[in-house]
């Protein structure tokens, strides 16, 4: 999911750039790849990883950093440097990360269909604890982003501060599930992260809303899709909280080792 919404996002963001940089097809291109590693690892039947889909998933990590990097150094180049107005109306300076959350989950996931199915373990550390951990953080960086631009939309519409509180509140309590102890409920982390799943599938009826109420409105679509609200953003978040949904999991699955 969050390799579909970077490769749509990304796609329609730097059609309005008109490709002015050569490597602005490297995320589409990446993107791509990834989420066909990622369909052809979830209909795999066998246990063991691919070395190709864990070399896809790690590419796919490397560039979002390198496009991270391009977009704070297309921020910083602009008269004014680091300043809000930078912020708002350059290259969205969190965007790229989204490749990299897609790349290291897509590792993480090779790395667990790999390890011992009893007592999965990721660096040394129980695999669902600290993909728990993982993931928090991942739902803090997508929120910063989100918060950002919806910032510059002046939180017009007060369904604009959703994805500022509810993600916040779904990682602490993932952090929260990943100190429990063996046996503990996981329940509210849960709820937490199918909360913020369903909130970035509703995000995307709620940015075609926002294509709607500009000037002529979906009858306008080639201008509105790319100048309004971008409708392949929210889905990220989703893909997010499903990967928390993993780690719960994996967590109560340690309770069942022999």
């Amino acid at each position: 999911m969050l390799a579909a919404s970077v490769l749509f996002d990304s796609g329609l963001e730097h059609y309005r750039g008109q490709f002015f940089n050569r490597a602005m097809y490297t995320p589409i291109v990446v993107s791509s790849v990834t989420l066909a590693a990622s369909l052809h690892g979830a209909g795999d039947t066998d246990p063991s990883s691919s070395r190709v889909r864990h070399g896809v998933q790690a590419l796919a990590g490397l560039t979002g950093l390198i496009g991270f990097g391009f977009h704070a150094y297309n921020v910083g180049k602009r008269e004014g440097g680091y300043s809000f107005q930078n912020l708002f109306y350059s290259a969205p300076i969190g965007a790229p990360m989204a490749l990299t959350l897609a790349g290291v989950l897509g590792v993480v996931a090779e790395r667990v269909r790999d390890a011992d199915p009893d007592e999965p373990r990721l660096a040394g550390l129980p695999a669902g604890r600290s993909l728990a951990v993982a993931t928090a953080g991942m739902l803090a960086g997508t929120t910063l982003e989100a918060g950002l631009l919806h910032f510059r939309g002046a939180f017009q519409n007060p369904a604009m501060f959703v994805p500022v509180t509810l993600p916040p509140l779904a990682a602490a309590l993932l952090v929260r599930a990943a100190t429990k102890p063996e046996g503990a409920s996981q329940a509210g982390a849960k709820w937490g992260m199918w909360a913020v799943s369903a909130m970035g599938v509703g995000g995307v009826a709620l940015h075609a809303y926002g294509v709607a109420r500009m000037m002529g409105g979906w009858a306008n679509w080639r201008q509105n899709l790319i100048d309004g609200p971008p409708l392949p953003a929210p889905p990220s978040f989703s893909g997010v909280a499903l990967g928390g949904l993993a780690a719960l999991e994996l967590i109560e699955r340690s309770r069942f080792r022999f």
